[in-house]
């Protein structure tokens, strides 16, 4: 499994009319674009650069992993957590108003082999709600969160043949009780590969549990971004190859060469 090299470079500007922009969580949207030109080209784990309204063009763009493309319908959702003064003009955009997207940015993920393992953490679920959708491939997610609240993707969305789901909570809330760590320590025992994204201390912990079994992992880091095109270097992360930019030479990396501190 490679990484798709050619996803790189090939962006650009699209302006995308807001077809809906509805609250799936309290602090969560769930925006619904007509953006056909990236919707044909994105893969699980790319990201596009969304531009502030008009009024506020002053103000840099905010980065957004997709969650969905249909390519058919030329269609991408985004799901953001209002978490600062961009994220809340973002979350206050009506439908039939129109963004400036920039992408699909990044590298995404290699295609998953049978029976891989998807670990999600918070807002992590993301990109991997995109790549279990993209692959018929039979695997399991495991989504979790500290509390209930926190699952935002309803269930239904996150449904396909061939995908098992499990949900936990650190409080017990929903699901099973537990860690990301915890559950795919129960279940690493022939997987496939590993594919996760969450917080940095979960990233660290699903690492040691892949290296101890030899089980290929792959993460999508999370880092804050400006410029998204590998420009400005303010993403750049600590590899075993040496500082590498997230926005350009990732999100995705293979977990052995990501330094997390572990």
């Amino acid at each position: 499994m490679l990484l798709n090299e050619n996803t790189r470079a090939k962006y650009q500007a699209e302006i995308c009319p807001v077809l809906d922009n509805r609250v799936v969580s309290p602090g969560y949207h769930r925006i619904q674009l007509q953006a056909p030109a990236i919707a044909r080209t994105v893969e699980p784990g790319q990201f596009v650069q969304v531009f502030m309204p008009s009024r506020h063009s002053q103000m840099l763009p905010r980065p957004f992993s997709v969650y969905r493309a249909n390519p058919a319908a030329g269609e991408l959702t985004l799901l953001l957590e209002v978490k600062g003064r961009g994220t809340a003009l973002l979350a206050e955009v009506s439908a039939g108003a129109a963004l400036k997207l920039l992408g699909p940015l990044g590298r995404g993920f290699p295609s998953p082999p049978p029976h891989s393992l998807l670990v999600a953490g918070g807002m992590g679920i993301v990109p991997l709600a995109f790549l279990a959708a993209s692959t018929g491939a039979p695997g399991t997610l495991i989504y979790c969160a500290r509390t209930a609240g926190l699952l935002v993707c309803p269930r239904p969305e996150l449904d396909r043949p061939g995908l098992s789901i499990i949900e936990a909570t650190d409080d017990g809330s929903r699901g099973e009780q537990g860690t990301a760590a915890d559950l795919l320590s129960r279940r690493i025992e022939g997987a496939g590969a590993v594919f996760a994204c969450g917080p940095r201390l979960m990233l660290a912990a699903v690492k040691k549990i892949c290296r101890r079994a030899g089980v290929k992992a792959w993460f999508s880091l999370e880092e804050r971004m400006a410029c998204g095109i590998g420009a400005c270097l303010g993403c750049a992360v600590a590899t075993t190859g040496g500082y590498r930019r997230v926005c350009r030479d990732g999100p995705v990396f293979p977990a052995e060469e990501v330094i997390l501190d572990e």
